[in-house]
């Protein structure tokens, strides 16, 4: 009896372990937000806007 529920504990544990969960996205909304995410890519590499300074002096503690 004891090796029956061993087994069927073991099979359920086998079993729950396969479930696979599919998420799907529309396919718009990940083209706009990839879209954004290039733009905002873009923006930051842009050579028109100056890099901030680097400090010349250092620092007073």
């Amino acid at each position: 009896m004891r090796n029956v529920v061993l087994m069927a504990g073991l099979g359920g544990a086998l079993l729950a372990g396969c479930v696979t969960i599919n998420i799907y996205f529309p396919a718009a909304a990940a083209e706009k937000a990839a879209d954004k995410i290039i733009d905002e890519v873009w923006q930051l590499k842009n050579p028109g806007q100056a890099a901030p300074a680097a400090p010349t002096t250092p620092p007073a503690k």
